[in-house]
């Protein structure tokens, strides 16, 4: 058998996995958006008419503008805790910083079902403990739930979730630095303070290029955490909230899969924008 015909045996078990898994699902998706269930002809073939009405769909337009607010104010909040994390831990100023890192981390490595029940336990107006701490103070209780609240609620709990993890690829990224930049930085007379603006969040870009375009795709698919807020506030998160859960109750409720799967390749479509527009500003700004 020769070499190459051996690195396609190896790699042959993968491909399998990744068109059974990806491939054909995504081309049965992309199949099924094409056709409309109607009451009578039953299932027709609709071409564009779904993409259509998705473009023009109210609910989904103000779930993906939802969703770029959150990410407009999450990201750079959860971003700017887990770049100040790496920084402390690389500085070697930071006492037991093998725990305070695994503090930080430990987050990633809870579910997102779990994090988000226990985080409504803790919103709680009546029996969390932020409410029975305000009954305690004579204080208004904080509405965490409430309209007003409830993207900043969920904002905690993806933060809370995902700092540890880019903390992770930022410190990573920093122990590939060459240490020979921070003695010549201490030759010159550099601070601590100083060399971390100058060396290391410039070494820093490329990892936070990928943190962004992990972010992009993660705050365009919440999913985990409305849903299951929704059980404590279903007057403030309606199916709509964000455009992944409105697929979802289109496709499992609705009965609409057509539709949904139109929903989904739209859904996946601004994320490409989305990713490719941070790449740009990004190489332009490098560039600059």
């Amino acid at each position: 058998m020769s070499h190459a015909a051996t690195g396609y045996l190896f790699v042959a078990p993968f491909m399998l996995v990744f068109l059974a898994m990806l491939v054909l699902p995504l081309a049965y998706a992309a199949y099924l958006s094409l056709f409309q269930e109607r009451l009578i002809g039953g299932t027709v073939f609709a071409g564009i008419d779904n993409y259509t009405r998705a473009l023009t769909d109210p609910r989904l337009l103000e779930g993906i503008g939802r969703v770029a607010l959150f990410f407009l104010i999450q990201v750079p909040i959860m971003l700017m805790l887990a770049l100040l994390a790496a920084l402390a831990i690389d500085s070697g100023l930071l006492r037991l910083a093998k725990a305070f890192r695994l503090g930080i981390f430990l987050p990633f490595a809870v579910p997102s079902v779990v994090a988000a029940l226990m985080w409504g336990y803790l919103y709680g107006p009546d029996f969390g403990p932020f409410a029975q701490l305000a009954d305690k103070l004579n204080v208004a209780r904080p509405q965490f739930l409430s309209s007003d609240w409830m993207l900043g609620s969920l904002a905690n709990i993806v933060t809370w979730e995902f700092t540890g993890y880019n903390m992770i690829i930022l410190y990573a990224a920093l122990r590939a630095v060459p240490h020979d930049l921070y003695e010549a930085a201490a030759v010159d007379g550099a601070g601590a303070i100083r060399t971390a603006w100058s060396i290391k969040i410039p070494a820093l870009r490329p990892a936070l290029l990928v943190c962004v375009i992990f972010s992009v795709i993660g705050s365009f698919q919440l999913f985990a955490e409305p849903q299951l807020m929704q059980r404590l506030a279903p007057s403030v998160i309606d199916s709509a909230y964000t455009p992944n859960l409105y697929g979802y109750s289109l496709a499992f409720t609705g009965q609409e899969v057509n539709y949904a799967a139109a929903v989904s390749f739209l859904l996946g479509a601004v994320i490409v924008v989305a990713s490719y527009a941070v790449l740009l500003i990004t190489t332009r700004r490098s560039r600059s």
